[in-house]
């Protein structure tokens, strides 16, 4: 009996949509497994829609977008602890590589698990870098483009407003990556993106077709500088704008901002009311309420026939005499003003809810953002600094909105850029006390003019991260009396994308000797050179559906080495000479689910048989080999 092997694939998108299907309609599924549109149809009767003009967005290479998703990944995250900062404690995370491909890395591990994500993706304005002309193979052309392999004539393009496609490049870059990145999203989960005029109708589209017209929740619009520009040509463009997305507007609610100075400051007491500040609000309304027109005589004699013209009480005189009696309404200081139902500042919401207006009074400018970055990271080319930075102001504003304080909420940007949204999350923790996690990608693309120390967009994030790190450390020592630390997660877990640790079966080789033979000799020595256990353990947890912040502890058992995850609940063994005592010592462990080398049985049938059978006997539900 053979255990079975390890998908060293990424999720498969297609085929759990498949699958959905068929759980969702068992009569569509055909005997050889295959599903029969023309039944779904029956089924769905009236609601499927056969003509062919409908409503809808299309462009040239949208049908290549699907092909993008359904295309799984063979690739890998190397771990780079020497890069990282308090690598074997920190639940956070920063990625280096294309995002196409470590969005798909992330599908088994994270589905459904991110509360909020933000991207500042490429405004498209004819010379940012958009992607490589051939992304559909996102990690050849990555390698590429980081000069790991050759380019083999491949180019990268800015996408020039003169181009026929303009429009169309950007949009097939856009949505495989949003499409992939909905399905991180919690149930409760919030989409956060910036956006300017040049594709903002185009990217609302978009959203509108992923997310779906209903979670549309706001369309913010950000004043992004603090003087007009006298130079522009038609108007100052002063704004941005943050589109927001819910994976189920039903499900998700913006947190409360904090109460204001000035809102505080209309509450007052001038009666002396042991409850507290209150506020006067006005009895009339335009709407009609029920019983809404009557007489009221003031406690000062004065008689008021009813309300102002065009208007009705807000209440029924019952409830009226019953706010009265309970001291709730203000006649002025003679008694004879129009009474006025009391507010009390200590019954109000304790928070303010979100307005779609953000000026850079509150949420910071671009040139605040600028001078931020350059506060914590140093530049010896000043054409290298970022233009479209953003403050992390902003981002402290969209953390506030979208993320709770103690639920150690997830969040991702995976156009991370300057390393912004890892700062703002890092000073939001500190300032609330919250425990939120963040994930960070960016493409380590190279400067135009090369630093010293910075050879990559990937390496400013790294450096500011850092450095804001190193300053809240020294922050925090400060403000303890024993001069320990406190326990906000202050590091950063580093991974690099590259190739599979594991080369594998090239079943399109062609059919000739020497190429079997060449084909055989990988599957028996299958791991590539230069790759640490490390590198193999952090592939089959990704590849097996834990995050990568997954506990690992290290184990001896039975003289041998294995690594326990998640508090046992996995075993991941990378010997190279398994043992019957070793496969005993594992199952007595009782973990639910096991990873060997292959390598490791040496061609030893009876000893992988006599483990298949020791593991079911044990308990273990699944044992793969990789």
């Amino acid at each position: 009996m053979e255990p079975e092997k390890l998908d060293l694939h990424s999720h498969d998108i297609a085929e759990e949509k498949r699958q959905e299907l068929q759980r969702l309609f068992p009569e569509i599924r055909t005997e050889g497994g295959k599903l029969d549109f023309d039944r779904l149809k029956l089924v769905l009767g009236e609601s499927i829609e056969v003509g062919k003009e409908r409503y809808g967005m299309s462009w040239p290479g949208k049908a290549d977008c699907f092909k993008t998703i359904q295309m799984p990944s063979l690739a890998t995250l190397r771990p780079c602890p020497e890069e990282s900062v308090n690598f074997d404690t920190t639940e956070n995370l920063v990625i280096e590589g294309d995002n196409l491909e470590v969005l798909k890395l992330l599908q088994k591990s994270y589905l459904g698990k991110i509360k909020m994500i933000y991207i500042d993706p490429p405004y498209n304005t004819g010379n940012d870098f958009i992607y490589p002309d051939n992304y559909s193979e996102s990690l050849q052309t990555y390698l590429e483009y980081t000069g790991q392999v050759d380019a083999e004539g491949k180019k990268f393009s800015t996408n020039a407003e003169t181009d026929g496609r303009f429009h169309s490049k950007w949009l097939n870059m856009m949505y495989p990556r949003l499409y992939l990145a909905k399905n991180l999203l919690r149930e409760d989960g919030v989409f956060f993106i910036s956006i300017d005029d040049n594709e903002a109708d185009n990217l609302k589209k978009l959203c509108n077709e992923i997310f779906g017209e209903e979670n549309f929740l706001a369309n913010i619009i950000w004043q992004k500088v603090y003087a007009p520009k006298s130079s522009a040509k038609h108007f100052s463009e002063d704004h941005d704008y943050i589109l927001v997305f819910a994976r189920n507007a039903e499900h998700w609610r913006p947190e409360l901002l904090p109460r204001t100075e000035e809102q505080d400051s209309v509450y007052k007491n001038p009666d002396g009311d042991p409850r507290g500040l209150w506020r006067p609000n006005n009895l009339a309304a335009r709407n009609y309420y029920s019983k809404g027109v009557y007489s009221i005589k003031c406690p000062g004699g004065r008689i008021i026939e009813g309300p102002p013209k065009g208007s009705y009480w807000r209440v029924s005189e019952e409830k009226f005499s019953k706010l009265d009696r309970d001291g709730r309404i203000w006649w002025g200081e003679d008694g004879n003003n129009i009474p006025a139902p009391k507010i009390f500042l200590s019954e109000v919401k304790q928070g303010r809810v979100p307005q779609t207006l953000w000026l850079y009074s509150e949420v910071g400018h671009t040139q605040e953002a600028k001078k931020e970055l350059l506060d914590y990271v140093s530049f010896e080319n000043t054409d290298n600094v970022l233009d479209s930075v953003k403050p992390t102001r902003l981002l402290r504003r969209m953390l506030q909105v979208g993320t709770s304080i103690d639920e150690g909420d997830i969040v991702l940007d995976f156009f991370a850029g300057s390393g912004t949204t890892g700062h703002a999350v890092i000073d939001q923790n500190a300032q609330d006390g919250g425990n939120r996690k963040l994930i960070l990608v960016q493409l380590p693309e190279p400067f135009l003019k090369p630093e010293s120390s910075l050879r990559t967009i990937a390496d400013i994030i790294k450096e500011r991260i850092r450095r804001v790190i190193t300053e809240r450390n020294k922050e925090d020592e400060s403000k303890l009396p024993d001069g320990g630390a406190q326990k906000q997660d202050l590091g950063f877990k580093l991974f690099k994308l590259a190739d599979s640790n594991l080369k594998p079966w090239n079943a399109e080789a062609p059919h000739e000797v020497g190429s079997l033979e060449k084909q055989l000799d990988l599957h028996v020595d299958h791991i590539r050179e230069n790759r640490t256990a490390d590198d193999l353990l952090y592939e089959l947890l990704l590849k097996s559906g834990y995050p990568l912040t997954a506990p690992v502890e290290v184990l001896q058992l039975a003289g041998k080495q294995v690594h326990s995850v998640s508090g046992g609940l996995f075993f991941v063994c990378l010997e190279r000479e398994l043992t019957l005592e070793l496969i005993r010592a594992m199952a007595d462990k009782k973990p639910e689910r096991v990873v060997c080398l292959d390598e490791g049985f040496a061609g030893n049938d009876q000893l992988k048989a006599n483990a298949v059978q020791i593991f079911k006997t044990k308990g273990v539900t699944s044992f793969k080999t990789v």
